[in-house]
């Protein structure tokens, strides 16, 4: 479904290579260079989605990400950025995702896709999230594979439901925790690994190991969706 897309690069030759990209996928895009610009057109245009460049001249893109993130909008960080820390701190500050800087086109747009559609269907507040044969139902805390209800601890469903409850973006770990554990324990980030573990030998095999639940490795996880 074609969308409005604001792109804030202060590059111009990105922001043009963005541009064609976007407009030959039938979106309409805004330009903006710098961070005074971006809020401007997202006040004025109210797009639906911003690729965010974090290197920009007038304000570190990290600060923007609150500001231009919404219920029904997406934040995608398209930066050259690609250390650890900075994956994670876009992530907790809510973008919907992180591309690395050279990137692929047609990812980005796959991305993009994924992003799009599920903060959507995120308006409608689905109960049952899909991928593959596996069914994940958030009111009912049931799930099934082919049909065929798959019995999870508790542990091993709070995280499957942090997961599901952001279909095809990455959850750090960070925010994985707090979800599944709360505030009354002090897990480590090895409970956690354990946790996916086990959910993977449930619920992927004989399918490949980590086909339904992907590894950002040093950031967190992923639960995949087709794009």
């Amino acid at each position: 479904m074609p969308a409005t897309i604001l792109v804030v690069d202060d590059e111009v030759a990105i922001r043009r290579l963005l541009r064609n990209t976007l407009e030959q996928a039938g979106h309409r895009v805004i330009e903006a260079r710098d961070g005074r610009d971006a809020l401007a057109h997202a006040a004025a245009e109210h797009p639906d989605a911003v690729l965010l460049d974090l290197g920009l001249p007038d304000r570190d893109g990290l600060s923007l990400i609150p500001l231009l993130r919404g219920p029904a909008r997406v934040v995608l960080v398209v930066s050259a950025r690609d250390a650890t820390e900075e994956k994670v701190a876009a992530l907790d500050l809510g973008a919907d995702d992180y591309v690395t800087k050279p990137f692929d086109s047609e990812e980005l747009l796959a991305r993009l896709r994924v992003a799009l559609r599920h903060r959507r269907a995120a308006e409608a507040a689905p109960s049952v999230v899909r991928t593959g044969d596996l069914a994940i139902d958030l009111d009912r805390r049931v799930v099934t594979r082919g049909g065929e209800e798959q019995h999870l601890t508790r542990k091993e469903y709070d995280v499957l439901a942090v997961l599901a409850r952001h279909p095809g973006r990455v959850v750090t770990h960070d925010k994985i925790i707090d979800a599944a554990w709360g505030g009354d324990e002090d897990p480590r980030i090895d409970y956690l690994r354990i946790v996916v573990r086990n959910l993977r030998q449930k619920l992927e095999a004989p399918q490949p190991v980590g086909s339904i639940i992907a590894n950002e490795l040093g950031v967190g996880y992923r639960l995949r969706v087709e794009g």
